[in-house]
């Protein structure tokens, strides 16, 4: 699960979608369904954190799914190459805060509009863009280090 669920993300999933189905009639319709369902997936993600107080990799699978382009034409050496900046980045994402984290994988991993990423956060506008700018400032800083780090 992208926000952080890891080994549980399929029970996080699957609650969501109980809840969701529950509440259907508060469904207002002034966000899309996505969004709204997004939103409980992640409140649900939430609880895990605060009922476990653990912080499993949040991007895992979307890193497992989302390689690197222009990786080098052998194919072996393309794996090693895109297995080693997809450990990179996961290493990165999980040094940064959780709501830095959070808005990073909303608006990059699962593609979210601002709107969408507002709802799914709850979170006004402006901290959407705010937190996303300076995560991202974070995030490089970070992958930075990590390059000079590792050469």
């Amino acid at each position: 699960m992208l926000l952080g669920a890891g080994p549980d993300a399929e029970d996080v999933v699957q609650e969501a979608f109980v809840k969701g189905h529950r509440n259907l009639s508060r469904y207002r319709g002034e966000s899309s369904f996505r969004s709204w369902l997004l939103a409980i997936v992640a409140n649900e993600t939430r609880n895990l954190h605060r009922s476990r107080s653990r912080r499993d990799g949040l991007v895992l699978r979307a890193a497992a799914t989302n390689p690197e382009p222009g990786v080098a034409e052998d194919t072996a050496v393309g794996a090693v190459l895109a297995d080693e900046r997809r450990a990179t980045l996961v290493r990165a994402l999980r040094r940064l805060p959780d709501k830095d984290r959070e808005v990073i994988v909303c608006r990059f991993f699962l593609d979210l509009s601002e709107e969408e990423t507002m709802t799914t956060l709850g979170w006004p506008r402006g901290t959407v863009k705010s937190r996303t700018y300076r995560a991202l400032a974070k995030l490089r800083g970070l992958l930075d280090r990590e390059e000079i780090r590792h050469g």
